[in-house]
This record gives C-alpha cells, structure tokens and sequence, in this order.
C-alpha cells in the first residue's frame, strides 16, 4: 500500500459530518473511488450501537459492495470514529482489521482534536499512518 491516500475534500468533511451526527456512538461506512482516488462515501449503521465499537451488518455490507460492483467503483477504504480517544487505532481495531490493502479512516469527534481524520493502513497486526492527499472536485 502507498505511504499516502487520495480523496476528495468533501468526502473528508463528511466523514467529520457523519461523527458529529451520531456523537454517543462510533459511525462508520465505507470509502471507494476510481484511479487510486476516494471519491464516494457510504454511511454505515453501526449495528452494536456502541461508544466503542462498531459493526456493519452482514446484510447492509452486502449491499454496499453490490452498490460499488453496479457503479464500478472500487473499495478503497472504510472509516470509523472514536468518541473519547485518540484516533489512532485501537487494539480492536487492528485485531479485526480486514482489509489489508484498504486505508483506515477513524474520525476524532473530541473538541479541538489537532487531527480530526486520520488514516492507517493495517495489515499482519502492523500499523503504519498513511498521508491524507486532499484533491479537488
């Protein structure tokens, strides 16, 4: 995986949009585009309802992947947010990470975060923070 992650700015603000509209639990959703850029974002239902965790449902998934498939758009990420800690990942979340090849996006919903979206790349339990590349519509 690169060392960096394309997207365009509105996606970035609406992962923040979507933390901040449900700030008692962790949002989450998925992220493709096309070329290498993030370009669409696909808010998720956290299925546990939790402050501290998340989860998409099997069925909403499916869906979602079946949405990307019919537009031809690729998987390029997923995103969550954290509510009280820092948006660095958790040992869960390294632990489920699923998506070797895909970036980690976790949103900081905490008051004057200095870095509100943060991205990662997981892969084998390594964790490595991947440059945020802002593009342009």
């Amino acid at each position: 995986m690169a060392e960096c992650v394309k997207m365009r700015q509105e996606i970035l603000e609406e992962m923040i949009a979507h933390a901040r509209r449900e700030p008692h639990i962790e949002c989450c959703g998925l992220l493709a585009g096309r070329d290498g850029v993030i370009t669409e974002i696909f808010p998720a239902t956290n299925s546990l309802s939790s402050p501290t965790a998340y989860e998409i449902a099997p069925r909403e998934l499916f869906e979602m992947f079946r949405t990307l498939r019919e537009r031809e758009l690729t998987h390029l990420g997923q995103y969550h947010s954290h509510l009280s800690t820092e948006n660095a990942p958790s040992p869960t979340d390294i632990e489920q990470a699923g998506y070797p090849d895909q970036a980690y996006f976790i949103v900081s919903v905490r008051p004057g975060a200095p870095n509100p979206v943060r991205a990662f790349s997981i892969r084998d339990g390594a964790v490595g923070e991947l440059e945020i590349i802002l593009m342009k519509s």
